[in-house]
């Protein structure tokens, strides 16, 4: 299989047609509900795979014809799938846990399936993903990314509101980005902190909510005591898969990174998701944060450490 990396456009047209149904396999986030209202609109809808736990009772996916699937019931996915007559897959959301190899319970094929994932699961989170896109692809589902369904979220560069970056901000965003595609380069994650030019706070497997959570937590200790502005920064991984995983904000992100106390966010352009756009704009001008869509850069440019 030949996977779409983040040098290629993410701008293609979706490669499903009249005949196909769409799986929708959910975890958290705004993303799938996102992805669910497109369909629908165009005529298509959805099955809904939900992660055990991990979608937001708020999200309304339980409107869609859907399952519940526990991580540790993943040898059933393809079953499912097949049940219910899907031909192209998209997985969206973040799932925050990993499956317990030895809560899996047993059934046709396991043997074969555990090796391969335990192997996957020691490469990290990107090594994981890959892994199911080719087992859900070498079982004869085409899977496709969230831009490919919903291109409008794709974000752009430039200024998204009003709120511009003030010129003491450029280099927190230098920072936080050469941070971010450090991290992203060791699969560890996507986003990082920088105030007063320093980097401070890194995502890892807890997510971009929690790290903003830790960076409010830090305001009234040592070094950040005093601390002003500050932003937040967040940048596929060098290689990623695009069909899986890109880094995402929306209202939750603006609103997160507010309490902490940020002056704004940038993403890199061509390579992220913006959610609910017009609404996180909108908050965004209000609280006076500005979010700004970087360049992409070339990977073959990177360098530093973190």
């Amino acid at each position: 299989m030949t996977a779409m990396t983040r040098t290629e456009s993410l701008t293609r047209a979706p490669a499903y047609g009249p005949d196909s149904r769409i799986g929708i396999i959910a975890g958290g986030g705004n993303l799938p509900g996102a992805i669910a209202e497109e369909l629908e609109r165009h005529g298509k809808r959805p099955f809904v795979l939900m992660v055990e736990g991990e979608p937001d009772p708020q999200a309304g996916l339980d409107r869609y014809d859907h399952e519940i699937i526990a991580l540790e019931q993943a040898p059933s996915l393809v079953a499912r799938l097949r049940r219910h007559g899907i031909t192209h897959v998209v997985m969206a959301g973040e799932i925050k846990r990993r499956p317990r190899i030895a809560a899996m319970r047993p059934g046709l094929g396991l043997l074969r399936f555990v090796p391969a994932l335990i192997r996957a699961m020691a490469k990290g989170d990107d090594g994981l993903l890959r892994f199911v896109v080719e087992w859900l692809e070498g079982s004869g589902f085409k899977v496709v990314g969230a831009h490919q369904i919903v291109p409008d979220l794709v974000a752009v560069e430039g200024q998204f509101g009003k709120v511009a970056p003030a010129a003491q901000d450029w280099r927190d965003l230098e920072a936080a980005r050469v941070a971010a595609e450090t991290i992203g380069a060791l699969d560890i994650g996507q986003g990082a902190v920088a105030i007063g030019g320093r980097t401070i706070a890194l995502e890892g497997i807890e997510g971009t909510d929690a790290m903003l959570e830790r960076v409010r937590d830090l305001r009234g200790h040592g070094r950040l005591a005093g601390k002003r502005r500050g932003v937040l920064v967040k940048c596929a991984k060098p290689g990623q898969e695009a069909r899986t995983d890109l880094p995402s904000i929306g209202p939750r992100t603006v609103e997160g990174a507010h309490a902490a106390g940020l002056a704004g966010i940038a993403v890199e352009a061509g390579h992220s998701l913006v959610l609910d756009g017009p609404e996180m704009i909108a908050r965004a001008d209000a609280l006076g944060l500005f979010v700004i869509g970087l360049p992409p850069k070339d990977p073959a440019t990177r360098g530093g450490a973190v």
